[in-house]
């Protein structure tokens, strides 16, 4: 069984995509803490032709809480207009913002629920049927920390094979997960681009972005074109 672990991304870029579909069951790591100026409540859109970032503003958000413990304040009135505004050209501009609408409408006003209840309405959409999983429904031992707490998740659901994105490189060490029967791969995401209105490509935007110009179809066909890393 092929696994990935990452923690929760808002509306993340594509190849946070890439490793959800690449594999069997996604954990969703929502019981580690809050990085501040991270991805979690924020991405990059394509705003006045240029690459810009947004923010989900949060209720109490701190490097001392886990992820699931900060909840939503945003209303989403002013990104709804903003994706409008910006978007509102783009070919696949009506059906993405119907899906838009459907995750901002969510009933529920926790983080981690929020950005999960995200990844599931756009798998869905995209046709993708990997199994997702919220790291603190698990049984797993939560005294342990960092690569040791990720072995205990693979050996919990009898992973196979670990995929983790080519950022994590460093952090992850072969033989470790050897010793425990699990074969370690890094994907690193192949250079993608697409148009963009009349703009030059520009790349490392959020998945809505991509939503925005490209159809499920198209999309699939961009999420396969990765390389998998094995480490030295």
């Amino acid at each position: 069984m092929k696994l990935g672990i990452m923690q929760p991304y808002l509306f993340p870029y594509i190849g946070y995509w890439q490793l959800i579909k690449a594999v069997d069951t996604y954990v969703i790591y929502d019981d580690v803490s809050y990085i501040v100026r991270g991805w979690i409540n924020r991405n990059n859109l394509l705003i006045n032709g240029e690459k810009k970032l947004f923010t989900i503003s949060l209720n109490g958000a701190s490097p001392n809480k886990l992820i699931n413990e900060i909840s939503i304040a945003d209303e989403f009135n002013n990104f709804l207009k903003m994706l409008e505004h910006n978007y509102s050209k783009a070919p696949y501009f009506e059906q993405v913002m119907k899906l838009i609408k459907e995750i901002v409408i969510y009933d529920k006003s926790n983080l981690a629920l929020f950005i999960a209840n995200s990844i599931k309405i756009i798998l869905a959409y995209l046709y993708i049927n990997t199994k997702l999983a919220l790291s603190s429904s698990l049984d797993k031992d939560n005294s342990l920390k960092g690569r040791d707490k990720i072995l205990d998740i693979c050996k919990l659901l009898d992973a196979s094979d670990y995929y983790n994105a080519i950022g994590g490189i460093e952090l992850y060490s072969k033989e470790e997960f050897m010793q425990n029967n699990i074969n370690l791969y890094f994907l690193k995401t192949d250079f993608i681009s697409y148009k963009q209105f009349r703009n030059g490509f520009i790349p490392g935007l959020s998945i809505i972005d991509v939503m925005m110009f490209n159809s499920p179809e198209q999309i699939n066909q961009m999420l396969d074109k990765y390389e998998l890393i094995l480490p030295q």
